[in-house]
């Protein structure tokens, strides 16, 4: 494939402009030209201009009526995103006339609610494999804290994988999470987080003085001593999903989602989620409230007299 085509060129410049002046990070710069390049692809078979200042409304349509088929909404809905933030790009530096993505419309994404363990899965995937052999070998131990910290917090996968050792303040029980945008907020830690996170540190220094090439800042290790990527992260739980609640689906999404299923079932207030969760809008964490309302509802249908009607004299 040529990258001297000024269609090529003109992603690339939309790939650098991405990462020096919007800062973004590596993933997302990853995902965007991922994106593009297919719809470069596209432009390509079709026999298209290789040049942005030749498309129109017309070859983007087209573009998304060829993803129809194969791809759900919300995998479209991120191309969309991708094409629109290019042609604005272009639009700006003066590299296009005018911009034939502004007239793109998103698919409509169907919301789901969160999927999530119920306070049974979840203690059973932390407590897979039995304690005595876990304490026996390092991967084990870093695991066992590792999903403690996940379902304990509610940090997203890439704010964990992310966590160094400086980052756990265990006077005061909590860690300091970088979160999306480069947003910092403090995460209290539970009791049971704190005793895991002890109990890994020996671990951790046992697999970073064996390491040729470790990672001293990282807080979770991997057994060549480097940071656990996010992908090492969602091995991790879908391996201890397996294990312990039969789920070989099981993400660290789902983690998330039910810390904070858990929390509101409990009595938590929606805001302090919020917090916690590092949600930029309250909209977001309410999505909560349905599954809770659901799983309420569910109750009521099994255990209240009155959900099956009057069964007695009046």
């Amino acid at each position: 494939m040529s990258a001297s085509d000024p269609l090529e060129q003109q992603i690339d410049a939309f790939a650098q402009y991405l990462a020096d002046e919007r800062r973004s990070s590596a993933r997302t710069v990853e995902t965007y030209i991922r994106d593009l390049r297919s719809f470069r692809d596209f432009v390509r078979e079709q026999g298209l201009p290789l040049d942005a200042r030749e498309l129109d409304i017309v070859a983007l349509r087209g573009f998304l009526g060829s993803l129809f088929r194969t791809n759900q909404a919300s995998t479209m809905k991120k191309k969309v995103s991708a094409i629109r933030s290019f042609f604005k790009f272009l639009l700006k530096r003066h590299l296009i006339d005018e911009n034939p993505a502004s007239g793109l419309r998103s698919p409509k994404v169907a919301k789901s609610l969160p999927r999530f363990l119920t306070v049974d899965q979840a203690f059973r995937v932390m407590d897979a494999p039995p304690k005595e052999e876990r304490r026996a070998k390092p991967l084990m131990v870093r695991d066992q804290a590792l999903l403690e910290t996940l379902y304990g917090t509610g940090v997203r996968v890439g704010e964990l994988a992310g966590m160094n050792l400086d980052h756990c303040d265990f006077s005061e029980s909590s860690v300091r999470v970088l979160g999306k945008g480069g947003k910092e907020r403090i995460v209290p830690l539970g009791k049971s987080s704190v005793e895991a996170l002890q109990l890994y540190l020996p671990a951790r220094r046992s697999l970073l003085v064996k390491a040729k090439e470790g990672d001293p800042d990282a807080l979770w290790l991997s057994r060549n001593g480097r940071r656990l990527s996010v992908r090492q992260v969602q091995n991790v739980v879908r391996r201890h999903g397996t294990l312990g609640a039969g789920r070989n689906d099981l993400h660290p999404h789902a983690m998330r989602h039910s810390c904070a299923t858990h929390l509101l079932d409990a009595g938590a207030d929606l805001r302090s989620i919020q917090e916690l969760l590092g949600h930029s809008s309250l909209s977001t964490t309410q999505r909560y409230t349905h599954v809770s309302v659901d799983r309420l509802m569910e109750v009521y249908d099994s255990a209240h007299p009155l959900a099956k009607g009057k069964t007695g004299e009046g």
